[in-house]
């Protein structure tokens, strides 16, 4: 087994490194300009040491004191070219670089949020948002700086000479006045730049937050087709990480040209004055040329391309990831072949539906079924029965393994994944809210609602009645995951966006199975109001609440075993009436006084008008 390893691990290494050579081979234009002025700079760069040739021989050996001036300008105008290409060096590279961090940044989470929900059950929020924030950076050492800085630092180490210098009090004075001058800017830039990190961090943080909500939330988004609007907000946040990096680069660039600035007039104080101070023999030759000589011109480029090698590496690595992630098929990747689905009246038929999560462990077996549009179909059974996954599969979470599940009499693998869940809307049993106000949740899932829309939707669920209660009213903020909310008021927001979707297909997911009687009856009213008119899939462990339905389904080891209304199913004295029989006992003991009695309420004809406890 060990060479099978080793050879998936060679090609995995030959395909990165394919994809890279065709990254830096799509900016080879950039990168080409970018080495020119790496070189350029470089070569400016040893202008202040080689000029230590022509003081040394020409100005004292050969006694011109004439071409002093004119030596001294010329090192002023290399230290200019220096620190001009210096700063178009990050301009062009360095801010390019993060440019295309940002387009990377969106495609792979463009990619992400439309990959199967299977995918996210197993793949942990954390190991994507790493996938998506940073191994995306990587790519800054191959096409922005990186690989040009280690050319450069490579060009820089080899023809760069090592010296020790010394200095004399005087000479020692006017470089420490030239450094403090040189210290206060720093100071100042750093002053200036601070708040853009800080504000960086920010952002980052924001970005990455809202990152791991819908990733998160990630049932919602697709339920509500809301990828691309997911993908706007990332994109908008993302876009201003780059602007915030883009400014504290140019900052930073500025501060690099004012440091060259510094070190060529250094340079030239050296000169003048060092050179007098030789004539006059206050310094001698070694002395000077000791002090001449940067021993940083060998040092910094050698550590310099020893971290930009690691991160070269480091980038490889996260194209890697990056490339795995990618190498997934969309669960909507077949799309552009699939019909449209403008008009849906709800009819939904399942035909010998067989779906397993793990092979040769088939969930459901041969289910079949047929819900009408405007009727209502609930889920019985036991924990582990098939339920959610028959509701995953009327969702698209999930393709039958067999058979096929109609809506429409289409098959819903012919249709658009878009097209089909615009006509859905779904309330889980813990729903997911985002870190927003009140009204944003409720419009999650029609974003151009107006906001007397809105309150409709949000009356209709009962919500107001606690809305009202907090100071900002709809523009309340309900906190990460709505934390601020308690669990009946995050339902029945749930219910309001689901109401304002105004679906075809309502998915009702053990809505009330964790609230108390009180919020139930709550909830229970909202729900009756968003049934009407749609077809309605309920998953519910009190049977109380399904008693209305026009089907009853109860499924038991992936099986139909019993299927019809709740007189009829009761009658039959099977499986549904032992269900219905404990269920009534534990909501006997739950919410009905000892000693009161208390009797299953016998069917009513459909019409009458039922208790907030009935659907």
């Amino acid at each position: 087994m060990a060479e099978p390893e080793k050879e998936k691990k060679k090609l995995s290494a030959g395909i990165v490194w394919r994809e890279a050579r065709e990254l830096i081979a799509a900016h080879r234009n950039r990168l080409l300009l970018g080495l020119v002025l790496m070189l350029v700079n470089r070569i400016a760069g040893l202008a202040i040491p080689a000029s230590s040739k022509f003081l040394i021989d020409d100005i004292i050996g050969k006694n011109h004191p004439d071409w002093l001036w004119p030596v001294a300008l010329g090192v002023g105008i290399a230290t200019l070219f220096q620190a001009v290409t210096g700063y178009f060096l990050a301009q062009i590279l360095g801010i390019a670089g993060q440019y295309e961090i940002t387009k990377l940044r969106k495609s792979v989470q463009a990619h992400v949020a439309r990959l199967p929900v299977s995918y996210f059950d197993s793949t942990q929020t954390g190991v994507l948002i790493s996938r998506i924030m940073t191994d995306a950076e990587g790519i800054r050492n191959l096409v922005g700086t990186g690989i040009v800085e280690l050319t450069g630092g490579a060009f820089t180490a080899m023809i760069a000479l090592c010296v020790l210098f010394y200095l004399n009090w005087q000479l020692t004075l006017i470089m420490l006045v030239v450094l403090g001058a040189f210290g206060g800017c720093m100071a100042f830039a750093f002053m200036k730049l601070r708040p853009i990190f800080r504000e960086r961090g920010k952002i980052n943080a924001e970005v990455t937050g809202r990152l791991t909500e819908s990733l998160g939330g990630i049932r919602v988004v697709k339920a509500y087709t809301a990828e691309p609007r997911e993908e706007q907000v990332f994109g908008g946040g993302v876009e201003k990480l780059f602007s915030n990096v883009k400014r504290s680069m140019t900052g930073v660039s500025m501060l690099g040209a004012a440091s060259t600035l510094i070190i060529g007039i250094i340079a030239i104080v050296m000169l003048v004055f060092g050179g007098r101070a030789i004539q006059t023999h206050e310094m001698s030759l070694g002395e000077f040329i000791m002090f001449i000589f940067f021993v940083g011109s060998v040092v910094m480029p050698v550590v310099q391309m020893a971290a930009i090698g690691t991160q070269i590496t480091e980038a490889f690595a996260g194209l890697d990831r990056i490339r795995e992630i990618r190498s997934k098929l969309t669960e909507d990747a077949e799309d552009a072949n699939r019909a449209a689905l403008p008009e849906l009246r709800g009819d939904v038929a399942f035909d010998q539906v067989w779906f397993e999560y793990n092979a040769d462990k088939p969930v459901l077996k041969g289910v079949s079924f047929t819900a009408a549009a405007g009727t209502t179909t609930a889920l019985v059974g036991s924990s582990g029965s098939g339920k959610s996954t028959l509701i995953s599969l009327i969702l698209t979470f999930n393709r039958p393994l067999k058979g096929a599940v109609r809506v429409d009499d289409k098959d819903l693998t012919s249709l658009k994944l878009r097209d089909y869940r615009a006509h859905l809307g779904v309330v889980f049993q813990d729903n997911f809210l985002f870190d927003g106000t009140i009204a944003e949740n409720i419009a999650f899932s029609r974003p151009n609602a107006s906001l007397d829309e809105i309150k409709a939707a949000a009356k209709v669920a009962h919500c107001d009645e606690f809305i009202i209660e907090f100071e900002k009213g709809y523009d309340s903020v309900v906190g990460e995951r709505g934390v601020r909310l308690s669990g009946g008021q995050r339902q029945r927001i749930a219910i309001a966006r689901a109401l304002l979707a105004n679906p075809r297909i309502l998915i009702l997911d053990e809505a009330t199975s964790s609230l108390d009687s009180e919020s139930e009856g709550m909830i229970q009213e909202g729900l009756q109001a968003l049934r009407r008119g749609r077809t309605t899939f309920v998953i519910a462990h009190r049977l109380s609440t399904i008693r209305s339905a026009d089907q009853i389904l109860v499924l038991e080891a992936g099986e139909i075993v019993e299927r019809g209304t709740h007189a009829e199913l009761y009658a039959q004295n099977g499986r549904y009436r032992q269900l219905h029989d404990k269920q009534y006992r534990f909501e006997q003991e739950r919410f009905i006084n000892p000693g009161e009695d208390f009797t299953p309420e016998p069917e009513k004809p459909k019409g009458i008008p039922r208790t907030s406890n009935a659907l």
